[in-house]
């Protein structure tokens, strides 16, 4: 049926009505081939036939299933800090990496610790949980020394201060020794230039205080300050009592700047420089373990349905991004800031 002399034309056509509303044939084919993708990656991935780890992974959401971490035999754990601490995400996982220096201290076979450490810092409630950690480790008398890879900075010093000895390979940038909140934005001006007002409703003068929408006063600068000041003090002393240094000598290195592996040794910050391998030579030497066995606890993201489903809707539709993307944000919409053992400059 044609519909002429208006606008638009429209044109019958059983045929292509019946092609159109015909089912695509094969799609249950299509299915299995991806279900049977899926396997074979599970299997060269080696996690598709561990039903008890693989079990556990998925229903209870990590990856603690302390029996794998059992040796029959002597040895040094060397743990992997490696990523921003924080809340877990990516290859940094908290609540892991508690569990398994407490399982090692517990443990009559561990003799040891080795911290592989890789990491600009992060958060001061995370890092200090981790101090304690290792505090708590060396109430057993077993010894715990860091290594420093890439970058063992803010954080990452602040952890390792408290180990018996610290040695960082050649080309580690550490120290940074120092606390941040972070860039406050102050874009009222500009609001006040394009003829945009804002109200904010809230209980006091200072619960909004740091707001992009206003600029800071001179009490509300005093308070961010003593929340840096605080937690900086706490980092100070530290790693004075971790590297027997007076306090004031601490101070002068504690400006906040990255100091090369050289750079740190000749300030007393580390023990030595010398690649992971010989570290532990000499924690063996030093400590009379030359008869243990190294033991690398390597931490493996879990597995989830979500991800699962998630690889199988990006296999369908053609493409498979990463596991993990990170967006990053000058502003966020609540106007929230972190104070951080954080180094601010990146290798």
């Amino acid at each position: 049926m044609d519909q002429d002399n208006k606008k638009n034309v429209y044109t019958y056509d059983p045929e292509q009505i019946h092609k159109e509303a015909a089912p695509k044939k094969g799609g249950w084919k299509k299915g299995l081939l991806i279900c049977v993708l899926i396997i074979c990656i599970f299997v060269v991935a080696g996690i598709g036939f561990d039903l008890l780890d693989f079990s556990v992974n998925i229903f209870s959401g990590g990856n603690s299933n302390s029996s794998q971490y059992e040796y029959s035999d002597s040895y040094i754990g060397v743990l992997p800090i490696h990523g921003t601490i924080g809340e877990s995400e990516g290859e940094y996982d908290h609540t892991w990496l508690l569990e398994r220096i407490e399982q090692m201290a517990e443990d009559d076979e561990n003799k040891g610790l080795m911290l592989s450490i890789d990491t600009p810092g992060g958060a001061v409630y995370e890092t200090d949980e981790l101090y304690f950690a290792i505090k708590e480790y060396q109430k057993t008398g077993k010894p715990v020394y860091s290594y420093m890879e890439s970058m063992a900075a803010s954080g990452g010093y602040y952890i390792s201060a408290p180990c018996d000895k610290i040695y960082a390979n050649r080309n580690c940038w550490t120290g940074s020794i120092g606390v941040t909140i972070g860039t406050l934005y102050d874009v009222s001006g500009f609001l006040e230039k394009a003829g945009i007002k804002t109200v904010t409703i809230t209980s006091g003068a200072n619960k909004a205080m740091g707001s992009s929408v206003d600029p800071l006063t001179s009490e509300q600068k005093e308070i961010f300050q003593s929340l840096v000041d605080e937690a900086y003090e706490q980092f100070v002393g530290i790693v004075a009592e971790g590297r027997n240094m007076d306090i004031k000598a601490v101070k002068k290195l504690a400006d906040g700047r990255i100091y090369t592996a050289a750079q740190a040794e000749k300030e007393g910050l580390i023990d030595g420089i010398a690649s992971r391998e010989d570290a532990l030579k000499m924690m063996m030497q030093d400590c009379k373990l030359q008869d243990c066995e190294t033991e690398y606890i390597e931490y493996e993201p879990p597995v989830s349905w979500r991800s699962v489903l998630d690889f199988v809707t990006e296999l369908k539709n053609g493409k498979v991004s990463g596991e993990y993307e990170q967006l990053m944000k000058i502003l966020d919409e609540n106007n929230k800031f972190a104070i951080t053992y954080m180094a601010q400059i990146e290798r």
